[in-house]
């Protein structure tokens, strides 16, 4: 597989990209032809310059995943990518801490004048009285964001002694006070109270122009404003406008409606601080944002579910509850549509015991994947499986209780098929062991293997002589194997499983079924 890179990656990121792929590193496609050259690249990777939009992505006939090295997808149409089943990014939490550091940094300069002062010392001028600053000490700051960012800012401004507040509708009231911020109820609370302002946000169509001419006013006199996180969220020019007027007492920006620029009303402005787009910038979130996103990268070209995929209805954070129950997941969706060897008309996925404390959504959609991919041609991912689950008409519907008599977590597929039902239980027991403990209602307790065959038939003695007997003449290893019963006792229906280590060819398999008179017989492979 080819993966592209079009701007600069650290080289530990680049270096885990060959180990797997083809890499090529073209940092002339930033802001070059991208369309005419995408075709042939499995993986897109880039920073902020290159422009990811639907013609490029229709351009990228083999695209699988884009990639961007940082936080911010201003320059990704992830609708279009969504639509057309490629998987979107990013890495977080590669520049949370250099982020909350500069805004501190700027913070800071601002409050003290250090940018000012520096440039008129070399220019020859000691004006101690002029740059006279403000302490942060027992000062308010007002946080409009308490995400990541925000509250590592949070935890550093309170160093320095200041009241922190916030704004932030979707963080609750117990973990803002955990992090020892004050919540305000509006926008507006927290602007009349603060001294410094502090901008944590996305820019989305709801935070675009959030601080304008009316919420500048609402900051108290001489207040300060600084904003590390996206240009457009705060409207420069009436920033401007209250910086001329006095109404605030300074301004420190790193981002910038347009980027790049060299041309604002703010720059010529003694009491503004600005610095051209510098949070990720340091050696550490360089190197963090190359590592992850190539890691991710990997994680997508191999089919396995990325935890930083933005277009992905299971959200980015996946609990450490439910990860290691994601691979199961896969093989149980697989394990149900290959014993059915029919069309799936319908899904029931329920989660039972402590794994339904947690958000199961990317296990839904990992059974999803295992379902479609016995049946669909295409590659199925986490992105495409509910799109390619509705076009064939499959309902998926989930239930959860922490509920679970014999297991701490387990996860139960039911599902309608061409056939008529089947169903498959699974859980994880110790060291993250997988197991299957339930086929069609019969218990049994088994590992999923690549190679496993089901056998229906009446219990009576010799039946496992028989099987191991017809696999052994044809040099075929038995695994494991196990057979579960419905009621206790000879005459009744069983199910006997086998993993083996070589395929099973039919006609042995016809062999096995006419020897145990056997009422069905389901070979089903698993993925790795």
């Amino acid at each position: 597989m080819r993966v592209l890179v079009t701007e600069q990656l650290s080289d530990h990121g680049l270096d885990l990209l060959r180990k797997d792929f083809q890499v090529d590193v073209r940092i002339d496609l930033a802001t070059g032809p991208l369309e005419t050259e995408i075709a042939p690249y499995d993986a897109l990777i880039i920073r902020s310059a290159t422009r990811v939009t639907d013609a490029v992505m229709a351009a990228g006939t083999n695209l699988k995943v884009v990639a961007r090295a940082g936080i911010g997808l201003d320059n990704v149409d992830v609708d279009a990518a969504t639509r057309r089943g490629i998987m979107v990014v990013n890495a977080p939490q590669s520049n949370i801490i250099s982020a909350a550091e500069q805004t501190m940094a700027l913070l800071l300069a601002q409050a003290r004048n250090v940018p000012q002062a520096h440039s008129d010392l070399i220019d020859g001028r000691w004006e101690r009285s002029r740059w006279e600053g403000i302490e942060l000490a027992g000062k308010t700051i007002g946080l409009v964001g308490l995400g990541r960012v925000g509250s590592l800012v949070a935890a550093r401004a309170a160093a320095f002694g200041m009241r922190v507040i916030a704004f932030d509708p979707y963080v609750s009231v117990d973990r803002a006070k955990e992090m020892g911020v004050e919540t305000m109820p509006t926008l507006e609370a927290l602007l009349v109270q603060s001294d410094f302002v502090t901008i944590h946000l996305p820019r989305t169509p709801e935070t675009e122009g959030l601080i304008g001419a009316k919420e500048l006013r609402m900051m108290k006199p001489g207040a300060r404003l600084v904003n590390t996180a996206r240009g457009g969220i705060v409207d420069e020019e009436a920033l401007a406008k209250a910086l001329e007027d006095g109404h605030l007492a300074g301004a420190a920006l790193d981002v910038f409606a347009v980027e790049p620029t060299t041309d604002s009303p703010l720059f010529g402005m003694s009491n503004v601080v600005v610095a051209p787009h510098l949070g990720a910038a340091t050696r550490e979130a360089q190197d963090k944002a190359g590592t992850t996103v190539a890691e991710m990268v990997r994680l997508a070209l191999k089919g396995e579910f990325v935890p930083y995929a933005v277009n992905v209805s299971a959200g980015a954070e996946v609990s450490e509850v439910v990860r290691p129950f994601v691979p199961l997941a896969e093989r149980l969706g697989s394990l149900t549509a290959g014993l059915a060897q029919g069309g799936v008309r319908s899904v029931v996925a329920s989660y039972l015991g402590r794994i339904a404390e947690h958000d199961t959504r990317v296990l839904t959609l990992a059974i999803l994947k295992g379902i479609l991919g016995r049946s669909v041609n295409e590659p199925v991912s986490f992105v495409n499986a509910p799109m390619l689950a509705r076009d064939r008409g499959v309902t998926v519907s989930e239930m959860r209780s922490t509920v679970s008599q014999d297991y701490v977590s387990l996860i139960s597929i039911r599902a309608e098929t061409d056939e008529g039902p089947a169903s498959v239980e699974g859980t994880i027991v110790t060291r993250n062991a997988e197991r299957i403990t339930n086929v069609n209602d019969f218990d049994i307790e088994i590992a999923p293997a690549p190679r496993m065959v089901f056998f229906n038939y009446v219990d009576r003695p010799g039946i496992i002589g028989k099987v191991g007997t017809i696999l052994g003449d044809h040099s075929i290893n038995i695994a494991t194997m196990d057979v579960g019963r419905k009621p206790e006792g000879q005459g009744m229906e069983a199910l006997m499983c086998v993993t083996v280590d070589s395929d099973v060819p039919p006609e042995v398999l016809e062999h096995i079924a006419g020897a145990i008179e056997a009422k069905r017989v389901r070979p089903v492979t698993l993925p790795d």
